[in-house]
């Protein structure tokens, strides 16, 4: 491979006195004597004692590449939940348009199948109350508000979006069920929304993030108003889907929070046959 010693020192093994290396290499190891050698002759490059990184780039770029590889991994994952969780915005707003299509061409015939407080039989209606509506106004007032608030939870993924709007849906109906005046059909997806805004404003106080208390803060001044005087109650409003879809969207925010580091190390569901909100 490389010569290790010098003519001299090959005589003196020859004639039988003892080899002594240079003064400077005895005080080092062995290893560390001849990866320098080896350098010195520009032959290869050894791995040794003290040589923590590999050939081919100065030190610190493996790790740095291997750090940029995980970062690029990271974006492009957060990419595609965003992707799909607009797609299932996306789908459930189509659904609410293509069943209130069906609906307006059925003389509103499917509107009986809303929410009917304490009925056994239309218990369903729990399910079916969010994408019934009592006219194209009535669909497209609680549309705006849903895609915007959606919007911002869709951010989360497809999985995050459709979690919330199933606890808002189920706590919202139930509640309306429980406790709406009887001889109603509440139909609309205002609980919905009213949840979709609890989440937003609660969420940052249980994951404790800021950019999601500072969302919470914005969808407060935006939309405090209107929320607060929906709860009140209205002829022909259902306050009670209102109430039960914030409760039910604190509820979501509570369930759904990231754990601590530290323990890692729409608007208006109408009662029917009163007015449309």
């Amino acid at each position: 491979m490389f010569p290790l010693s010098s003519p001299e020192t090959r005589s003196r093994r020859q004639a039988g006195q003892p080899f002594l290396a240079p003064a400077e290499d005895r005080s080092r190891p062995f290893d560390i004597a001849l990866r320098d050698h080896a350098r010195s002759r520009g032959r290869v490059r050894l791995r040794g004692l003290g040589d923590s990184e590999p050939s081919g780039g100065p030190p610190g770029s493996t790790k740095r590449n291997c750090d940029a590889s995980h970062v690029q991994g990271r974006v492009r994952e957060r990419y595609v939940a965003q992707v799909q969780g607009l797609r299932a915005l996306g789908a459930l707003v189509a659904i609410m348009w293509a069943v209130e299509l069906v609906n307006a061409l059925d003389s509103y015939r499917l509107d009986r199948d809303g929410i009917v407080p304490r009925n056994l039989s239309h218990l369903d209606g729990i399910a079916f109350a969010p994408f019934l509506h009592a006219s194209f106004s009535h669909l497209l007032g609680n549309t705006v508000p849903f895609v915007i608030l959606g919007f911002a939870i869709a951010l989360a993924g497809a999985g995050r979006l459709l979690l919330v709007s199933l606890i808002v849906a189920l706590v919202s109906g139930l509640g309306t069920w429980l406790i709406a005046p009887g001889g109603t059909v509440t139909v609309g997806a205002s609980g919905v929304v009213f949840g979709y805004a609890a989440y937003l404003i609660s969420r940052g106080l249980f994951d404790r993030r800021i950019v999601e208390v500072v969302l919470g803060i914005i969808v407060v001044l935006l939309l405090g108003g209107a929320l607060i005087s929906d709860l009140i109650p209205h002829s022909g409003i259902s306050w009670e889907a209102h109430l039960f879809g914030g409760i039910g969207g604190v509820f979501a925010a509570a369930a759904l929070a990231r754990p601590a580091r530290g323990r890692l190390s729409a608007a208006g569901a109408t009662s029917l046959p009163a007015s449309p909100r």
